[in-house]
């Protein structure tokens, strides 16, 4: 359990007001390290250790300078500005104003106590108890997880995965399904697809990319881009099939196949192992998720090939090959997104339309009526009123016990900043992943829906999302 916080540094702007676009850096009692680790700011003068601020809850407090350059502290009570040079060390009070870099970078000191501090450690107690949310073994399997992020501390990484926790044990057949690949970090970050006996990549990659993974490849690797159906669009699915002896495991994720997305961004991924069908049983009847999968793969459209699976033989992998696997225990439903122009029966079996068909089967409490909607992504088409409002219907399917409609609720985008992106754990290269023209991003009428990516309760504030986000909610309830 973390120390109390008994204070924290508000970032001010130039003109001395509080810089809303920068998290406030809480204190705890006891010493606090200050530099470039925990500060949203881009400046070579500031060092690692820049300065200590030790903190008592009692209200006193005493600030050391441990870089190499000076730091301004400006008096609340007089406003006089005294300079504390490198290895020296001062009281500090309520209010004062911190000059990291003088006449830059300025924070203004609050000391806790009596009820602010009260107030404080109790939303630091909420913190802490989603810093130790960790799922029982039984629901794991079931469970969507966070990618791991490099520069997070160890309790941020609970629970997450990498690359390696997904690719495990002895896999005898791999479809990997992305959009960017990167098979020089692909192979060194995960080794054990140097063993997989036979591997697929799926790809949305251009030409020159797709010709280099195909020198680098391994030479039992099979490369496939989907054809597209329009003369725009691309294979931008994020999923991986790992076929066992004894199973399937079935992985649909947000990160593409490269190293930025795999450690430094907010991803996310949902992962379940399924058994083969009990061939001396009565096959179980075909379920939502089969049905869901099979329909997704056979657009694919994959060379088949041959893989040699421990007492079954030589098998062909293709889509009707996962007709082989028990999906009756499927926690999920699989909403897939296909190019191209759908009617009929095809409308309402991709993307959104297929999301409120399934929608409009569940039912949900009654206090998620006309509750909020929340549309998180990491890239912004040009977007009209009519789609949206048709996406929100879609989205807002579903019943309560009583038959009542759910009803569309209020709906907010979540959307970084350019001072978020800039402040990442990428600087501004992160904004690549976060793509839209600023014609698309300044519709008048998206106006009302922005809202600020936030996720400092769980340390990525600063890593830029790619995890897509779409949930309905109530106060802190999700339906």
């Amino acid at each position: 359990m973390a120390h109390s916080q008994v204070a924290y540094l508000i970032p001010l702007k130039a003109d001395l007001k509080e810089d809303n676009s920068s998290p406030r850096i809480t204190l705890s009692e006891g010493p606090n390290i200050i530099g470039r680790g925990n500060v949203s700011i881009v400046d070579k003068r500031l060092s690692r250790k820049h300065i200590t601020i030790i903190v008592s809850t009692s209200g006193s407090a005493s600030l050391s300078v441990d870089g190499t350059n000076p730091v301004v502290i400006r008096s609340s009570g007089d406003g006089e500005r005294k300079k504390v040079k490198p290895s020296e060390e001062v009281s500090v009070c309520n209010d004062d104003l911190i000059e990291l870099i003088p006449g830059h970078h300025f924070f203004k000191l609050v000391l806790l106590n009596g009820r602010a501090a009260k107030k404080a450690r109790k939303a630091e107690d909420d913190v802490e108890a989603i810093r130790r949310f960790c799922p029982p073994n039984e629901k794991l399997p079931s469970t969507f997880r966070l990618l791991s992020v490099d520069a997070l501390p160890d309790w941020a990484n609970t629970s997450c995965v990498s690359i390696n926790d997904v690719i495990e044990g002895d896999v005898v057949a791999a479809i990997l399904s992305n959009y960017m690949v990167d098979i020089d970090w692909l192979m060194s970050a995960c080794p054990k697809l140097a063993n997989i006996p036979q591997v697929m990549v799926i790809h949305g990659e251009g030409d020159g990319r797709q010709e280099y993974i195909q020198r680098k490849k391994p030479a039992n690797w099979i490369l496939h881009k989907p054809r597209l159906p329009i003369s725009f669009g691309t294979h931008h699915s994020k999923a991986i099939f790992l076929v066992y002896p004894r199973g399937v495991r079935v992985v649909v994720h947000t990160a593409n196949l490269i190293h930025v997305d795999w450690n430094n961004k907010s991803q996310g991924l949902w992962m379940q192992d399924f058994p083969w069908k009990d061939d001396d049983k009565d096959p179980p009847k075909g379920c939502g998720f089969e049905g869901d999968l099979i329909d997704y793969l056979n657009v694919l459209k994959w060379p088949e090939f041959t893989a040699n699976l421990p007492g079954r033989g030589n098998v062909k992998i293709n889509a009707a090959f996962f007709k082989k696997f028990d999906y009756s225990d499927a926690t999920v439903r699989l909403i897939a997104s296909v190019p191209g122009y759908h009617t009929g029966f095809n409308l309402n079996k991709w993307g959104h339309m297929k999301l409120r068909t399934i929608l409009q089967e569940c039912i949900f409490d009654r206090e998620f009526r006309r509750s909020p909607l929340i549309y998180q992504f990491s890239s912004l088409g040009s977007l009209d009123e009519k789609w949206l409002a048709e996406f929100g219907n879609s989205l807002s399917s579903g019943i309560t016990e009583d038959k009542t409609p759910l009803g569309p609720g209020d709906s907010l985008i979540i959307w970084p900043t350019v001072e978020d992106v800039r402040c990442s754990l990428e600087g501004y290269a992160a904004g690549n992943a976060i793509p839209s023209p600023l014609k698309n991003v300044e519709k008048p009428f998206l106006k009302k829906y922005w809202a600020r990516w936030k996720a400092d309760h769980s340390a990525r504030g600063r890593a830029m999302p790619h995890i897509k986000t779409f949930t309905r909610y109530n106060d802190q309830k999700i339906a």
